[in-house]
């Protein structure tokens, strides 16, 4: 880790002060499991007090409280919405949920696979798009390159940090961002910090 923070602060002063701001690097990484891609369905688009309480009613459901493909498909839809889930966030976890049962998203291969073949992967499920699959290789398959060019926080730190007018667009990250690789995950973790945001899938 000490090699990529050296490697980050020389390469982008801006980005050198917001690690110096920022301390010590602590992300925590989860499982890259089934239970985590359903945690980052239920948290899309929620403040993570609400989803924390929505994913915990789900988990209450199942056996055990674990949250696998078997136990969310022996639930009803109707059900899965009592515990807060909308009908759509409800579908792509049920989705999810057939597409791994049946071995079309199959978790065990994921962590040989490369970056691009984990997006696609992924994608094919409903409700899961670029973003999700970049948090997932982060977060849960520990990938030290990955540039979450569409992601809020990732942009609003970057315009923060560098004091532009405008949010910056993909193209624009992707250009500021060349001198970070290999470790676009690591300066990705300290510009969500920067905001004083949780870095977490």
């Amino acid at each position: 880790m000490r090699k990529a923070i050296l490697h980050l602060k020389k390469a982008d002063p801006v980005l050198g002060s917001v690690i110096d701001r920022v301390g010590a690097y602590r992300i925590e990484y989860r499982e890259p499991g089934f239970q985590t891609l359903v945690r980052s369905i239920v948290y899309q688009q929620l403040s993570g007090k609400v989803a924390s309480v929505i994913f915990n009613r789900l988990a209450a459901m199942l056996p055990g409280g674990e949250i696998t493909p078997e136990g969310i498909l022996k639930l009803t839809p109707h059900k899965m919405r009592r515990a807060g889930l909308s009908k759509q966030k409800t579908a792509y976890i049920r989705d999810l949920a057939r597409k791994t049962a049946r071995g079309k998203v199959n978790f065990e291969t994921l962590p040989e696979l490369p970056d691009h073949e984990v997006i696609e992967h992924l994608t094919q499920v409903k409700g899961i798009g670029v973003w999700t699959a970049h948090m997932f290789l982060i977060f849960a398959l520990q990938r030290p390159d990955v540039l979450p060019t569409g992601d809020l926080g990732v942009r609003s730190a970057i315009r923060k940090a560098y004091g532009l007018d405008e949010l910056p667009l993909p193209k624009q990250i992707e250009e500021l961002a060349a001198g970070w690789r290999p470790y676009c995950s690591i300066a990705s973790w300290y510009l969500w910090r920067s905001l004083d945001g949780p870095a977490e899938l």
